[in-house]
């Protein structure tokens, strides 16, 4: 089953590190975030990637391209030239590279994957990092007949919550709350191929009219996932991150079950 990602958006809200390479590219425990977020579903078995490319493609190709000669040793003998590589990481991945234009909008770029898109397939943004349970995901867009099914998530907002009682006077300090039962796209989708037909072109926002479009026909999804879910947008995210790869603890590869 294949899992297309998209990374060609110009992460303007980053920009203080994506002026050079793309947001996808960015790094957290020293590899790109895409690679974890690609790591994560090969956790689960699905290793199979389809990337849509925009803003500075080349710099994800060069990644992926040179991966195995940048990932270990290189020994040369300059008599001749020869090389050879060395504790290099090996990787049971199959990457496809797709370039889907510089300004297309995220529906148009999966319009664009159509030719390589003719089951069932997920999709997710190249930003974001949870422990979704992926076969549950799945198994709930099968059982529902849905042609797009998300992964819902209640997140916590970076602010913390006061509330008054009726002399306007604070009574309740909540440090980082939940959002008030709200449930968002957190990503991490299960998409049917007919879903393509609700996309009209470059300029059309996955999130917009091809979403209604499905509502409209009962057969949109919402896996609820109460586990972990981050998505990188600035640069205090980023450096969330990092401490949470110091610690070692990788939450996103602790599947939720």
């Amino acid at each position: 089953m294949k899992v297309v990602i998209l990374a060609g958006g110009y992460g303007t809200r980053l920009a203080e590190l994506t002026h050079s390479i793309p947001k996808p590219m960015v790094e957290i425990g020293g590899k790109p975030i895409i690679w974890h977020v690609m790591n994560s579903y090969a956790q689960q078995g699905f290793n199979e990637f389809i990337v849509a490319l925009g803003y500075k493609s080349n710099v994800i190709k060069s990644y992926f391209y040179n991966y195995f000669q940048n990932s270990g040793d290189l020994n040369i003998n300059l008599s001749d030239g020869s090389c050879e590589y060395t504790n290099n990481e090996s990787l049971d991945w199959k990457v496809s590279l797709i370039e889907t234009g510089i300004d297309s909008m995220t529906g148009g770029r999966v319009k664009r994957l159509e030719p390589h898109l003719n089951e069932t397939f997920f999709l997710t943004y190249g930003d974001g990092l949870s422990n979704v349970n992926l076969k549950e995901l799945l198994d709930l867009h099968i059982k529902q007949k849905n042609i797009v099914t998300v992964t819902s998530i209640n997140p916590t907002s970076k602010y913390g919550k006061l509330k008054f009682n009726k002399d306007e006077q604070v009574e309740s300090f909540t440090e980082k709350p939940q959002f008030g039962g709200d449930w968002i796209n957190g990503g991490f989708m299960a998409i049917e191929p007919s879903f393509i037909d609700q996309i009209d072109n470059d300029e059309s926002i996955l999130e917009a009219e091809p979403f209604q479009a499905a509502i409209s026909i009962n057969k949109f999804g919402a896996y609820k996932h109460r586990g972990f879910w981050k998505c990188m947008d600035t640069l205090r995210d980023r450096q969330e991150f990092e401490i949470i790869c110091e610690n070692n603890s990788n939450p996103w590869l602790k599947v939720k079950t």
